[in-house]
């Protein structure tokens, strides 16, 4: 089966070509590596553009939801795969994915560590092993079925931001979801930027209003106004 990798970027000058460079070797004709780039402003065009093999598609529009779904329309592949830029797969990934699919998965995603190792963040680390709504996000990757992608219609595209928990919480109610037992990596930037405790009260807090219904303006408005960021 072919696979597709689609990773939204904006604003990642300072990550993508770290990813890439994991990424670029692996491409093949049954790999390929498309970015959809929402409008960045650094350097993030000129660093994608070091790599040939690697499909650039730009949207007017800088949302995730959007450029996941433009990406996935875009990709070639029988199965999806979804990476950020700030994450690093694990070298297996291809294979993984594979056997997940031939056991009978429709979709799936990793566990996750951080790239830093300090008591708590492990211990947040250790919760996306377990099969729990508020244990999943993007940072894990995830991986789906092209033609299950597309007949759940994509990526709920009202959504600015949690555009993954309300894909999953939607997939999980017709198709037979996996957790692969392997760790992708994922950048603890957010953290060098704000406190421990910060991040998890307005994760937590965002997770809440996610699941009560707000409006994803309303969630995204409070999640920036309440972390510090560099990057989109």
């Amino acid at each position: 089966m072919k696979l597709s990798i689609i990773i939204p970027t904006l604003n990642e000058e300072a990550q993508i070509g770290l990813l890439l460079d994991f990424l670029s070797p692996k491409i093949n004709p049954s790999l390929e590596v498309l970015i959809v780039d929402g409008g960045s402003e650094d350097k993030t065009i000129d660093v994608i553009n070091h790599y040939k093999k690697v499909k650039l598609i730009q949207t007017e529009q800088a949302s995730r939801a959007v450029q996941l779904n433009c990406g996935a329309q875009a990709a070639m592949g029988d199965i999806l795969y979804f990476i950020h830029a700030d994450v690093q797969p694990i070298s297996s990934f291809v294979e993984d994915i594979d056997k997940a699919i031939y056991k009978g998965v429709d979709f799936g995603c990793y566990r996750f560590q951080f790239d830093k190792k300090t008591p708590m963040l492990q211990f947040n680390a250790w919760w996306t092993r377990f099969n729990f709504m508020f244990c999943r996000g993007g940072d894990q990757t995830l991986f789906i079925k092209r033609d299950a992608f597309f007949k759940l219609g994509g990526f709920n595209e009202t959504y600015c931001i949690m555009e993954d928990f309300e894909f999953i919480n939607r997939a999980r109610k017709t198709l037979k979801f996996y957790i692969i037992p392997k760790n992708v990596i994922v950048s603890t930037r957010k953290y060098d930027k704000n406190s421990y405790f910060k991040v998890n009260m307005v994760n937590l807090w965002s997770y809440w209003l996610f699941m009560f219904g707000a409006a994803p303006k309303r969630i995204k408005k409070f999640y920036k106004r309440n972390l510090t960021m560099d990057y989109e």
